[in-house]
């Protein structure tokens, strides 16, 4: 019989309290921060994409399915979604099998220049997601440097799938690199020694040890830019012409036609593909274990040296990052050209009309993804240690609420955001705090999928020897459990500050005269061909970043030294 049953029998032993309460009562403060974040979550994620879905099919009339049916109807719109699912799962596909060999060349092998790699990797990251696509355009585009220049073709079509892909998978791998990266390192090489001590092969070890413990980092690297990819804007709104997408139709039927039951139709369309993706990652993990971390000793060491291997990756790891740094310097080579592909003549006129229009804008993103940073990080933490290590009455409002906020891909949020926030009590169209928002709602499950893959590796008995020593729930969260996720912290943070100031695909809605960010000056500048002036607005943008990552990384490392 149980204690609690034993309790409530005993005459005069009292009412004994249910368990969710006895869990509310043993952590009062957990449970207030829990309630905190689900409100936060249900108010700013849940609510404007139920308001978008209900746009979708309530007209001023009201309910309507005929327009529905009508709008089901159009072609364009599944021609949209198929091209979407495909471009989504080809990327998704190849950015992850590219970072994981990034991330085991530069954590199980002799690979010289790794730090090499690293920087290379970083830069998609830190600067506006549609960067290579305008490097693309000016490589092998009809004018392009190679394609003109070098080979003399004449009108080449660098518009549509096949470009599509290419940049998503260049801009993506940096993500699927760094998540999977992150947990090779966690894994305790001993397990990896131990298969070989047994006579296992290398090939062995790898397949039996090590990809099964790295599974949860794969599986969410396929997640994150499967997402990525369907929520894409700016690079099909350059290159994709007749490749079209969810979130270029989406915005063009708000936009350009002032179709808002269309646009709200195909932003919710956009929720099927990104929802079933995660809840299949989901169902995977949850079946397995992936402890790693147990409180004992453990040790990292370069494993791998033979040629066989090392080359191969090596050579995979340099083509990968040079092509990314050709992408890069063709883009800082045009922020020193009059008109790329028709006057090549090196100048400073486009720096000369940065410097005059004045930095505004760039002022305006800094602050807010300074203020959206850390909220996202810490906010991501403590979500994923409440819903991994306790489970308060309601966690499913606050896990289905950050699975559907991280589902829903930027234009719907940003579409969302318009209807929902434009009256009273939640009048914040127009004002910084809508901005900082959908930055940290967009940016809120990174952190929570950093988290939740370290407290998946840590053994809960390192917690639970903290509390039979008698510390309290907090005193164990800020000394045992906060100290093992440092690493996810910081990937947290340099993520959430480097995407929530490069973000464009929801925040593209939100500007405003008082509050418009450097992600939409760039797209405005590509739309009207002044090519010149946007690759050297983004030459600044990607000196900014690095130089606030690298304090970042300098303020981190002395903080370890003083521990």
């Amino acid at each position: 019989m149980s204690l609690q049953t034993d309790t409530a029998a005993r005459p005069g032993a009292g009412w004994a309290l249910p368990a969710p309460l006895r869990r509310i009562a043993a952590d009062p403060w957990l449970f207030g921060i829990f309630v905190l974040l689900t409100l936060s979550v249900l108010v700013f994620a849940v609510l404007p994409i139920v308001n978008v879905l209900k746009q979708a099919v309530w007209t001023p009339e009201g309910f309507d399915l005929a327009a529905l049916k009508t709008t089901l109807a159009q072609p364009f719109v599944w021609r949209a979604l198929g091209n979407t699912l495909i471009l989504g799962a080809t990327s998704a596909l190849v950015a992850t099998v590219a970072g994981f060999v990034m991330a085991f060349a530069v954590t199980r092998t002799t690979m010289p220049g790794k730090g090499f790699i690293h920087a290379a990797a970083l830069l998609p990251i830190i600067s506006p997601p549609f960067v290579m696509a305008l490097a693309i355009v000016i490589l092998f585009g009809r004018s392009g440097l190679i394609t003109r220049e070098f080979l003399g073709i004449r009108n080449a079509n660098v518009y549509g799938f096949h470009s599509l892909v290419l940049i998503q998978s260049l801009a993506f791998t940096p993500i699927a690199y760094l998540n999977i990266k992150g947990m090779l390192q966690s894994i305790d090489s001993a397990l990896e020694d131990a298969s070989a001590s047994l006579g296992g092969t290398r090939w062995t070890t790898f397949r039996q040890v090590t990809l099964p413990l790295v599974t949860p980092a794969i599986l969410s690297s396929i997640l994150l830019v499967f997402v990525k990819s369907v929520e894409d804007f700016g690079n099909p709104m350059l290159i994709g012409g007749p490749f079209s997408t969810l979130a270029v139709e989406a915005y063009s039927q708000m936009v350009g036609y002032f179709n808002l039951n269309a646009g709200a139709l195909l932003a919710s369309l956009m929720l099927i593909p990104s929802m079933t993706a995660f809840l299949i990652h989901r169902y995977w993990v949850s079946k397995k274990s992936y402890v790693t971390v147990t409180g004992k000793p453990t040790a990292q060491s370069i494993r791998i040296s033979g040629a066989r291997v090392v080359l191969p990756l090596s050579l995979v790891c340099y083509f990968l990052a040079l092509t990314i740094l050709l992408f890069y310097a063709t883009v800082f080579y045009v922020s020193f050209t009059k008109l790329p592909g028709v006057n090549n003549t090196l100048t400073l006129d486009h720096y000369r009309t940065v410097f005059t229009a004045g930095f505004d804008t760039l002022g305006n993103s800094l602050y807010l993804a300074g203020i959206a940073t850390p909220v996202t990080a810490i906010a991501g933490m403590m979500i994923a240690y409440l819903l991994v290590r306790r489970a308060f009455p309601g966690s499913f409002l606050l896990r289905w609420g950050t699975l559907l906020s991280f589902a829903a891909p930027g234009t719907i949020l940003g579409i969302g955001y318009i209807g929902t926030f434009n009256t009273p009590p939640l009048l914040l169209t127009g004002t910084a705090a809508i901005i900082i928002a959908a930055m940290v709602v967009k940016n809120l499950q990174v952190g929570i999928e950093a988290g939740t893959n370290q407290l998946q590796q840590i053994d809960r008995s390192i917690e639970e020897a903290s509390t039979i020593l008698g510390a309290s729930s907090g005193r164990t969260f800020t000394s045992v459990t906060l100290p093992l996720l440092r690493p996810a912290l910081f990937s947290s943070v340099a993520y959430a500050f480097t995407r929530s100031l490069t973000t464009l695909s929801a925040v593209i809605f939100l500007v405003s005269a008082n509050w418009t960010l450097i992600t939409v000056t760039i797209l405005s500048q590509v739309e009207t061909l002044k090519t010149g002036v946007a690759a050297a607005w983004c030459c600044i943008l990607v000196v900014v970043v690095l130089a606030i990552l690298a304090l970042m990384q300098l303020v981190l490392n002395r903080s370890a030294r003083e521990r």
